[in-house]
């Protein structure tokens, strides 16, 4: 059978904010990004996947929705939605878009009616609990306040849970109704012709009915990083039914929040989610035995289930991974990492140009997450507003913006987007890259060495996490494909990595 396309693709996710701005107000938007598709096609990524454009009063930025279908202003409207599928889809790229299923905003309309009376139609679309105005119903804590998870509503004298924001309350997918609108939200963008969804903290929309407290050791933990409920595997398989109702393949790719991968693959059992995000590596040591680790989890955990793992170095909730690892050259080996493993790997914008975090004063800080770094706009060349049009962005730019445009990267045949594009190539013309087996090689203890196979290719990989130079013992004679150092493509190898260098090696015919 053929390979689901979601199963071999690489996936580019877009910050529509910090992408490109197409009319002048500072704020990337739809038009923008279409005008950057040529960058994209010529990188060679398969896919895209759109953070929130929907209306919103931007709270959390697009992910507390007052609309969950159409389009926020801010961004264009939905013709501009339209003519950017019409024109990836010309391209050969597809298109995901983000899903909020845990949460709406506190203005979108649904919970402007709940909240009117205890008695109206929609009350139980979200979830509500009786008490006193000074003791919430439980312990739990949101996200971004590390405060209650509850906000005590004056004019119906009831408590409404919010995982995050106070502006953004917990839907209740315990509600037929509910569940049925927000399935109908899918179908809306599915009639539209996207490809797929990234669904926000996924994982969260069942929660035990009884609303227990948790251990008080855990209780300072946002609850959203410890919801696990069986509950979300029939929803998510309900889900996933309204997915398969359409031709072609849609994809669905949780936000699974639990910094646990054994229990992050249950949610890519059979029938539930095509892909689900593994998070650890996210926060693992730059080093072969925390990687070799981070790895062996993965095919453990998702082997075990024939699901397919995922891969993912930098995003806009987390700090870039050229930030954590503190170099351009761990950067460029980290890339090789990424690219060769087995499983889904994710790009986030500008980590293909090796984007820094923006160094932002508090003046300017606007997330209430404190992410703004990671956001900041994507510098496309050299001219003053670096391809946007004209007005101060709204966050500022990223550390030398000067050099690490895209315009000059694309005529630098040895710049990490080269790398980037070469490393893609190489990816889509080797079965073994995409979708072969992954074995661990013996090695010195800072090198990762392995191989992918598949039935008709092979492919070694090769990365020194050190700046010293180390040797290892190929098991056949090798030769250079792509190295992100000094080693010259094409090269016989001798079993040497400089300092910081990856490699990815062919059998030498």
């Amino acid at each position: 059978m053929d390979t689901p396309w979601w199963k071999s693709a690489v996936v580019y996710q877009i910050y529509p904010r910090s992408f490109c701005d197409s009319n002048g107000d500072g704020v990337g938007d739809l038009a923008g990004v279409r005008s950057k598709l040529d960058h994209l096609e010529r990188l060679g990524v398969d896919a895209v996947w759109l953070s929130p454009f929907f209306r919103s009063p931007m709270r959390d930025f697009g992910y507390d929705v007052s609309d969950y279908c159409d389009v926020d202003p801010l961004f264009g409207d939905l013709a501009d939605f339209d003519a950017l599928v019409a024109d990836c889809h010309a391209r050969g790229i597809r298109v995901v878009i983000d899903w909020v299923p845990n949460h709406s905003s506190d203005l979108h309309p649904w919970f402007q009616e709940a909240r009117a009376s205890r008695s109206a139609p929609k009350r139980d679309w979200y979830i509500w609990r009786d008490g006193t105005p000074d003791t919430p119903p439980n312990n739990w804590r949101s996200a971004f306040t590390r405060g209650p998870a509850w906000t005590w509503d004056e004019a119906t004298e009831q408590w409404y849970l919010h995982l995050f924001l106070e502006e953004q309350p917990d839907l209740n997918w315990r509600n037929p109704q509910l569940v049925e609108a927000m399935h109908d939200t899918l179908r809306f963008w599915l009639d539209r012709g996207v490809d797929g969804f990234r669904m926000d903290v996924i994982h969260c929309i069942g929660k035990d009915p009884a609303l227990p407290d948790v251990d008080a050791k855990l209780a300072p933990i946002p609850y959203c990083a410890l919801n696990d409920h069986p509950s979300t595997h029939e929803l998510l398989r309900g889900i996933r039914g309204v997915l398969e109702s359409y031709p072609g393949e849609r994809t669905s790719i949780g936000e699974v929040y639990l910094l646990d991968t054994d229990r992050v693959a249950t949610y890519a059992d059979p029938g539930e989610l095509l892909l689900a995000f593994t998070f650890p590596p996210l926060y693992a040591a730059w080093t072969a035995p925390a990687w070799h680790d981070q790895i062996e989890r993965a095919e453990r955990a998702f082997g075990s289930r024939d699901a397919w793992p995922t891969w993912v170095l930098s995003n806009h909730d987390n700090p870039r991974h050229r930030t954590r690892y503190g170099s351009e050259a761990r950067a460029r080996a980290a890339a090789v990492l990424l690219l060769t493993l087995r499983g889904a790997p994710f790009l986030y914008a500008g980590e293909e140009l090796g984007l820094e975090d923006a160094v932002i004063e508090k003046s300017r800080q606007v997330d209430p997450g404190g992410r703004d770094g990671c956001r900041a706009p994507i510098p496309w060349d050299g001219s003053q507003d670096h391809g946007w049009s004209g007005s101060e962005p709204w966050l500022p730019w990223p550390p030398e913006r000067e050099r690490r445009h895209a315009e000059q990267q694309w005529s630098e045949p040895d710049s990490i987007l080269a790398l980037y594009r070469a490393l893609l190539a190489a990816r889509r013309a080797s079965s073994a890259l995409r979708t072969g087996t992954w074995t661990a090689l013996p090695a010195p203890e800072a090198v990762l060495f392995y191989k992918r196979e598949s039935s008709d290719d092979a492919r070694f990989v090769a990365i020194n996490f050190s700046d010293e130079p180390q040797a290892i013992s190929p098991p056949l004679a090798l030769r250079v494909e792509i190295s992100s150092g000094p080693s010259a493509s094409g090269a016989a190898f001798r079993g040497r990595l400089s300092g910081d260098e990856a490699l990815i090696l062919a059998i030498d015919a």
